[in-house]
C-alpha cells in the first residue's frame, strides 16, 4: 500500500493591472495572477452592469486605493471576442430603434450608446437629459421589440464625452476617454490658483464643463506656492521698498514693483522666507536685473 502524502496547495501570487472596460471606456486597476495577462489581452470582468469584456492597458505596481477585492475574474475566449464584436454591431441598430420610439414618445433626451452584455440577455441605453425623465412607457416600447430586459441609465456630458470619445483643444484625445481612472472634480478655483485665463472658451472642455487636464497639476502648483511669497507681499532691497506683483510657477520667476515704479524680475531662489525675522528677504540681486 503506497503512502500518500497531502500537498499543501499552492498560493498564486497576485499582481495588479490597469484594465479599460471597452463599453464605456473607464478605467481600473484590478488585482489578478501576476504575468498571466499580457498587455493588450481581453480579459472578462465585473463591472456596475454585470460581467463584462476589458483590455489590459499594462501591469502595475501599485495597489489600487479602496477595494482591493475587486479582481479579474479570468482570460476572456476567442469566442466571447467574437460575440462583443457582433454585438457593437447590433447595438447600432438598437440605438436607431431606441431613437425612433423616443422621438414618437417626444421625449426630452439624448441617447448616446446602447451595449449588449456578454453573458445575459440585457440591453443598456445610455442617455443624458436636462432633467428627470419618466421613460417607463419606453422601456414597455423597448421590451415589445427586443424581448429581453432593458435598462436606460442617465448619464453626465463628462460621461458622454467618456463613451464617446474625440479630440481636445491640444489636439489628443480626451483625457476622460484616453487616461482617466475617474471623474475627478475640476472647479475655478483650480483655474485662479494655475493663473489662467477665467474666459471659459479657454477653460472648458467639448462636454461644456471645466477641463480635466485643470486637475493634474493642481496638486503641484499648491505644493509649489508653498515655498512661494503670496501676490502683495512686501519686501525691502537697500532703502527701497517692492511688492510682489506676479508669481509664475512654470517660469520660476518673480515680478515685483517698487514705490517708485521700478520693476524687478527675479528667479525664485532670490527670495527666501527669514524665520528668524519673519518675514521674507531677497538674496543675491544684482542691481542690474532693476528696470525702470
Amino acid at each position: 500500500m503506497s503512502e500518500q502524502i497531502d500537498k499543501a496547495p499552492q498560493s498564486v501570487e497576485i499582481g495588479f493591472y490597469r484594465i479599460k472596460l471597452l463599453n464605456s471606456s473607464e478605467t481600473q486597476i484590478l488585482g489578478g495572477e501576476k504575468d498571466s495577462y499580457p498587455q493588450g489581452s481581453f480579459v472578462i470582468v465585473n463591472s456596475k452592469y454585470g460581467r463584462d469584456l476589458a483590455k489590459i492597458l499594462s501591469p502595475v505596481e501599485t495597489k489600487p486605493k479602496g477595494d482591493e477585492s475587486q479582481k479579474i475574474l479570468r482570460a476572456a475566449t476567442d469566442k466571447e471576442v467574437a460575440k462583443f464584436k457582433e454585438n457593437q454591431g447590433r447595438e447600432e441598430e438598437a440605438l436607431r430603434i431606441c431613437r425612433e420610439k423616443v422621438a414618437g414618445r417626444g421625449l426630452d433626451m439624448k441617447l448616446v450608446a446602447a451595449h449588449y452584455l456578454l453573458d445575459e440577455p440585457k440591453v443598456l441605453f445610455f442617455f443624458t437629459a436636462e432633467s428627470r425623465v419618466d421613460f417607463r412607457e419606453l422601456v414597455k416600447d423597448l421590451v415589445a421589440v427586443f424581448r429581453m430586459r432593458i435598462e436606460l441609465r442617465q448619464i453626465g456630458v463628462r460621461d458622454e464625452s467618456r463613451i464617446l470619445g474625440g479630440l481636445a483643444v491640444c489636439g489628443r484625445a480626451y483625457c476622460c476617454h484616453s487616461i482617466t481612472d475617474k471623474l475627478r472634480s475640476v472647479s475655478i478655483k483650480m483655474v485662479k490658483e494655475q493663473n489662467l485665463s477665467l474666459n471659459s472658451m479657454k477653460i472648458s472642455g467639448p462636454c461644456g464643463r471645466l477641463l480635466c487636464c485643470l486637475a493634474y497639476e493642481y496638486d503641484f502648483y499648491n505644493e509649489i506656492k508653498k515655498t512661494l511669497p503670496s501676490v502683495g507681499t512686501r519686501v525691502r532691497l537697500e532703502k527701497e521698498e517692492f511688492r510682489v506683483r506676479d508669481v509664475n510657477v512654470l517660469s520660476q520667476k518673480i515680478t515685483l514693483n517698487s514705490n517708485e515704479g521700478r520693476t524687478l524680475e527675479i528667479k525664485h531662489d532670490q527670495m527666501k522666507y527669514s524665520k528668524e525675522n519673519e518675514r521674507w528677504m531677497l538674496v543675491n540681486i544684482d542691481e542690474g536685473e532693476l528696470e525702470g
